[in-house]
């Protein structure tokens, strides 16, 4: 059993080492949507999938640790870390490095959440901005409805500068 904590501290630190390059590349990510870099942040998604990747493996190698260790404490269901840790009792050190990497992962991930929130608002009013410059954009490009009427006086819908009417030189 406490080959098996151990592992579950140094997978757990492993974890908050890479949620740590996680956070960074984020707030790197931050002035890279502010200026509309698109290749720049391009770099820094393919960088922040790689961590990604390796995160989801420390994942699975702690979710299978975390399983048996709790098969071996009797526990009915997957303990959760908490957990394990008011479980840990008479154990001081192992409790302790428990909880300390168990703290440190609460903090990366807060800090985590915060930057993740900020760049997903940058990049919604970075769209917001695009639409509302292609829509001017399209609707400079139509003229005016001219105020032409028909026979009945309703508006013929003519736009300016379009169909046949052209300048009239003879006069």
């Amino acid at each position: 059993m406490a080959s098996l904590i151990e592992t579950l501290i140094y997978t757990l630190e492993r974890e908050n080492t890479e949620y740590g390059v996680l956070y960074e590349l984020s707030t790197a990510k931050t002035p890279v949507i502010i200026k509309g870099d698109l290749e720049s942040l391009e770099k820094i998604t393919m960088a922040e999938q790689e961590v990604v990747a390796t995160i989801q493996k420390l994942e699975k190698d702690r979710m299978q640790t975390m399983k048996e260790i709790s098969g071996i404490m009797g526990a009915k269901e997957e303990l959760t870390l908490p957990q394990l840790i008011e479980k840990m009792g008479n154990r001081l050190k192992e409790r302790d490095a428990l909880a300390k990497v168990h703290d440190a992962l609460k903090q990366t991930l807060s800090g985590m959440v915060k930057v993740n929130n900020q760049n997903r608002e940058l990049l919604k009013n970075s769209l917001e901005m695009v639409e509302f410059e292609m829509s001017l954009l399209q609707t400079m490009k139509k003229a005016p409805e001219t105020a032409d009427y028909t026979r009945r006086a309703y508006a013929a819908g003519n736009t300016m500068g379009s169909g046949t009417k052209r300048f009239d030189s003879k006069q």
